[in-house]
């Protein structure tokens, strides 16, 4: 896919004065496609990035292209949208590729991995870094390709109904959280469970699991899990970026005239870059508003910090070592961390350092 391609398109996403793409003539025909998310409706920033992408299809075509997006459990479970869309039961879903991590260990990277990439050094691995054609050959092995579409920022580290101060702490601790963070929160004594978002609030406040992550103040304060738990820990350090994927049944893809499907590649780079703003927006009124509900906030110690980060890095070597695909993706994907990592030190590190810790 050409960058240099869904940048003009993004630029017509985003300039409604600019007149819209010519149309070749085999587009003429009425497409309608149905979205399968993993998201219930309420969550309307994470439906919301599934509803951008419908829009503005819509709108870039005059309506001859069509999306219509179903929150979860509407035609199938919201952890079920890979199966859906590689069986062709939809044309396309909106989900986190980290929830398929048993069809491939290396889909985690699509998503985010513990002590992985911000969302603005995750959008540069993938469309400048090589990141993600890399995530999207993995996906063509199970008749889908895959594009961004969506960014939570960076996570808060969940609702815990009891104080962790140790290592000790977490042992026998059930907790909901997906992905490799869940892989390593299992080596450090946890019980992980993975459970939806819509199951979440339920499962906390009887009592089912002891703490919860799901994404931020926003989200979370939607869900209601400050009423189910009051210590609110951070930072999210598996979760440092969450991408959100939308994914299309190759063959559906394939079947589409080429005007759209740049169309298509464009409104799923709008929801990735607007997802990520908006998130920033409202979490920062959300914050303040659980602070005074009374919700205790709470950093991870470091003995914590540090075991994460040993046991991260422990398993990723471990799982390279058994999977090709895995091991393909993870040692471009280190590489392109380390150099990001000592850029960011230089500029932006520098500058938080001293601008956060001054702020009032």
């Amino acid at each position: 896919m050409k960058r240099r391609n869904l940048i003009s398109y993004a630029t017509v996403a985003a300039t409604s004065a600019v007149a819209l793409p010519a149309l070749s003539q085999n587009t003429s025909e009425q497409i309608k496609w149905k979205m399968t998310t993993s998201w219930p409706k309420p969550l309307d920033t994470l439906f919301g990035g599934a509803q951008t992408v419908c829009d503005r299809v819509a709108a870039l075509t005059n309506g001859k292209f069509t999306i219509t997006p179903y929150q979860a459990n509407e035609i199938v479970g919201g952890l079920e949208v890979f199966d859906a869309v590689q069986q062709g039961t939809v044309q396309c879903g909106h989900t986190p590729s980290y929830y398929y991590k048993g069809k491939s260990p290396a889909l985690v990277f699509a998503t985010s991995v513990p002590f992985g990439l911000t969302a603005q050094q995750q959008n540069a691995w993938l469309y400048h870094g090589g990141g993600l054609e890399a995530i999207q050959n993995i996906y063509s092995q199970f008749n889908i390709i895959n594009f961004p579409a969506g960014n939570t920022g960076t996570q808060m580290g969940g609702w815990f109904r009891q104080e962790i101060n140790t290592v000790a702490d977490l042992n026998g601790l059930k907790m909901r959280i997906p992905g490799l963070g869940g892989d390593v929160m299992s080596k450090l004594g946890v019980n992980v469970q993975v459970l939806p978002g819509g199951e979440v609030y339920l499962a906390l406040e009887r009592g089912a699991i002891d703490a919860a992550e799901f994404s931020g103040p926003y989200d979370d304060e939607k869900l209601g899990l400050y009423k189910a738990a009051k210590y609110y820990y951070y930072p999210g350090w598996w979760e440092p970026g969450a991408t959100l994927d939308l994914l299309v049944n190759l063959d559906a893809w394939n079947q589409l005239p080429k005007e759209y499907q740049e169309i298509l590649q464009t409104a799923a780079y709008e929801a990735n870059l607007n997802m990520l703003a908006q998130y920033d927006a409202l979490n920062r009124e959300a914050l303040a508003r659980l602070i005074e509900k009374g919700v205790q906030l709470r950093a991870f110690s470091p003995e914590i910090m540090q075991a994460a980060q040993k046991a991260t890095f422990e398993l990723y070597e471990e799982t390279a070592s058994k999977n090709g695909s895995f091991k393909e993706v993870y040692q471009q994907w280190k590489k392109f961390r380390d150099q990001v990592f000592n850029w960011n030190k230089v500029n932006e590190l520098s500058f938080s350092q001293f601008s956060f810790l001054d702020s009032k």
